[in-house]
């Protein structure tokens, strides 16, 4: 699987790269979609954001196809981070049943969320925590009701996660399918995992966080067996991420990963975010 996976990357490399971004599929006769010879879904976030999610593009590749996202695809007037663009609607080729819903809305070239949230981990994993704290607040539901003209234009409710927000005037920023969305699952892992950068393994865990940096620094209270640890993380320098050090219970550790308790005494976690900190490729 790993001489296939290695062989699957450089047919990608040498076929897939449309010049600035990642071609999405290809039509049985062999015409591209997902390029910029298109007319319709021209370009679209998934091959992009995965060429970072997988590590398989390289560092140059990821960047230019992330910045055709940022040209093309978020739309920060209308709250939304798109799937594709332009939607389908009178192509010559028949892309499958996703014709099926009207320009704009759902799959179709409007917001899909749990496409928009991949942008927002892509971009953590590139180290960007400004870009993932800033998309990350435009796709939480709240942020779509902020306002009272936001919440007659949202529609839906502004505490679960919305599948899909509608991207074509006279519905643009209203929300689709509700309550059922796997994406409320990825919202939740990316705050988390992603941008706080809490993980944990057995009974370690790790603090490598992405955040925008403009935030001081946040606190976590974590519960592990019959032991409460209260987590604070300080960010003097404003950066988006690196560890430069970590205390438990007062005392500076070596690493990053904690050794948790559990017998039953509260325990203080304080890491400190800094320049001189290096968090490598980040766990995510």
């Amino acid at each position: 699987y790993r001489e296939h996976a290695a062989l699957l990357v450089k047919a990608l490399e040498e076929h897939a790269w449309d010049g600035a971004w990642y071609l999405r599929a290809f039509f049985d006769d062999g015409t591209p979609l997902g390029s910029a010879r298109n007319d319709e879904c021209r370009i679209d976030s998934i091959a992009q954001t995965w060429g970072v999610i997988s590590r398989a593009a390289s560092p140059e590749r990821q960047s230019r196809s992330m910045a055709a996202i940022e040209e093309f695809l978020i739309h920060r007037g209308d709250g939304l981070v798109k799937l594709f663009a332009p939607p389908f609607d009178r192509s010559e080729h028949d892309p499958g049943y996703i014709k099926g819903y009207v320009p704009g809305v759902r799959e179709n070239g409007g917001q899909y969320t749990h496409a928009a949230l991949w942008v927002v981990l892509a971009y953590a994993m590139l180290g960007d925590g400004d870009r993932a704290g800033e998309l990350f607040a435009l796709l939480n539901p709240v942020s779509h009701t902020a306002t009272r003209a936001g919440v007659h234009r949202y529609k839906v409710e502004p505490y679960v996660v919305a599948a899909d927000v509608y991207a074509v005037p006279p519905h643009t920023g209203r929300g689709g399918w509700t309550w059922y969305t796997g994406s409320a699952s990825w919202m939740y892992r990316i705050a988390v995992e992603s941008i706080l950068g809490f993980t944990k393994e057995g009974s370690r865990m790790r603090i490598d966080p992405c955040v925008p940096r403009w935030w001081p620094g946040y606190s976590i209270r974590y519960r592990h067996e019959r032991s409460l640890h209260t987590i604070t993380v300080e960010n003097p320098q404003g950066v988006c991420g690196g560890v430069d050090f970590v205390e438990v219970d007062g005392k500076r550790i070596e690493g990053t990963w904690i050794d948790l308790a559990g017998d039953g005494n509260d325990h203080t976690v304080r890491v400190v975010l800094g320049s001189a900190g290096s968090s490598g490729e980040r766990a995510t």
